[in-house]
């Protein structure tokens, strides 16, 4: 017997459900379906949301003999096959996961999409701009699928209730049947077929519905767009200020599977990009949370790591320690080397003193802690400002002292 995803799988655009934004009235592959024939077009969005449908319907529209291949399982042999009978007899050609085609297997298509040989329809669920070669990608027309709405998987499951001749009435029970889901039609009638084998009418619905969904495992891949995605969130969220989103990002991550120590280096790392020097208790307290994280282990360590968002997300913000760095990296690539002055060099032997290394230096603490108008600066550069503290927490003292500095060096200048 066929799944259920096959069976409510739509033949035809009138059964389509979903995407408005490309086949609603005025979506952009409709439009372009009505002026011209189908083109090479690469899908991209998460799975469950019709790529293969769509496909297969496109291809249903055309003359051209339709022919299926899946990057996970076909190789060179089979797309040589493939492209040899395109050669004689034009075809329509669906690639799922494209994206595991390496860049030899995906350059094989190019002189058969050139020539109109084959209509190419590639289905990825990873970003095309870094998984599909720009060759291929410049021959494409790119469409980017979203996970379906709420309202798109309530009629899809009608549809399904109806292939499986059950019925469910509670709507706590359909709601959590559809929040289950997460956007995907095949996890939606995944479900369905595991609900239709413990059907009891006489049984709670909700509790039926949530025997089926069992534990459901977040849409959340290690390795995909996901994974970026996510922690990028999480990353923005606490640069925004925003505790409970931050917070929220974070669950979801640690829910989905992420390894809480790449979390905890993120947030060492927004320790220092987006908080420096205006809290120095960021920093330390995020290598602390990491380091409780060693120690306890899951889940309890996780703790430290969540107390850790909640206290980035509220600290005051500042990148000035960020864009001091960046800048100076830039100045010392467009600058090259210059040598460091005799009076800065360590004078460690004799024959250095003898060279007058650290000749002529002031040593700071006995100018109660500061040698104005001493250079630290290579004599063949202007000095230059590359720190510039916000005014925002503890780099509001800072920027004060800093101005004090140079005040004090000034007058010593001018003596």
């Amino acid at each position: 017997m066929k799944p259920l995803a096959e069976l409510c799988r739509p033949k035809t655009f009138e059964d389509w459900v979903g995407q408005e934004h490309i086949l609603g009235e005025n979506g952009l592959l409709k439009q372009q379906l009505k002026s011209t024939k189908i083109p090479s077009i690469i899908f991209w969005g998460p799975p469950g949301c019709g790529k293969t449908t769509l496909a297969q319907i496109l291809a249903s529209t055309s003359e051209r003999p339709y022919f299926s291949l899946s990057a996970v399982l076909s190789g060179v042999k089979d797309v040589r096959a493939v492209l040899e009978t395109a050669k004689r007899t034009p075809a329509v050609l669906f690639v799922d996961e494209i994206h595991r085609f390496n860049k030899a297997q995906q350059d094989a298509f190019l002189s058969a999409v050139e020539k109109g040989e084959i209509i190419l329809i590639g289905a990825t669920t990873e970003n095309p701009s870094f998984s599909v070669n720009n060759a291929l990608l410049s021959r494409c027309t790119l469409y980017v699928l979203n996970p379906l709405s709420e309202e798109n998987l309530k009629q899809l499951l009608a549809r399904g209730l109806s292939h499986l001749n059950i019925s469910l009435s509670d709507m706590t029970a359909i709601d959590l049947l559809i929040a289950s889901a997460e956007g995907d039609a095949r996890r939606l009638f995944n479900t369905l077929e595991t609900l239709a084998r413990l059907y009891d009418p006489s049984q709670p619905e909700q509790a039926l519905v949530q025997s089926a969904i069992g534990h459901t495992w977040r849409q959340f891949d290690k390795s995909g767009d996901g994974f970026y995605e996510g922690i990028s969130a999480l990353h923005k969220s606490i640069r925004g200020s925003d505790p409970d989103a931050a917070l929220y990002w974070f669950s979801r991550l640690i829910d989905g599977g992420m390894d809480p120590l790449y979390v905890a280096r993120r947030l060492i790392r927004v320790a220092s990009e987006d908080i420096g020097n205006a809290d120095l208790n960021a920093l330390e307290l995020a290598i602390n949370a990491q380091k409780a994280y060693e120690v306890l282990g899951s889940p309890e360590g996780e703790l430290a790591l969540a107390q850790c968002v909640l206290y980035l997300s509220v600290a005051p913000k500042s990148n000035a320690a960020y864009l001091a760095y960046e800048k100076a990296k830039q100045f010392v690539k467009a600058n090259g080397s210059h040598s460091v002055p005799t009076h800065l060099r360590n004078a460690s032997t004799n024959l250095l003193k003898q060279l007058n290394y650290g000749k002529g230096y002031r040593y700071d603490h006995d100018e109660h802690g500061f040698a104005a108008g001493q250079s630290y600066w290579p004599e063949s550069l202007q000095p230059k400002t590359f720190y510039e503290p916000v005014n925002r927490g503890l780099e509001i003292k800072i920027r004060d002292k800093l101005a004090h500095l140079k005040t004090q060096t000034e007058l010593q200048n001018k003596k």
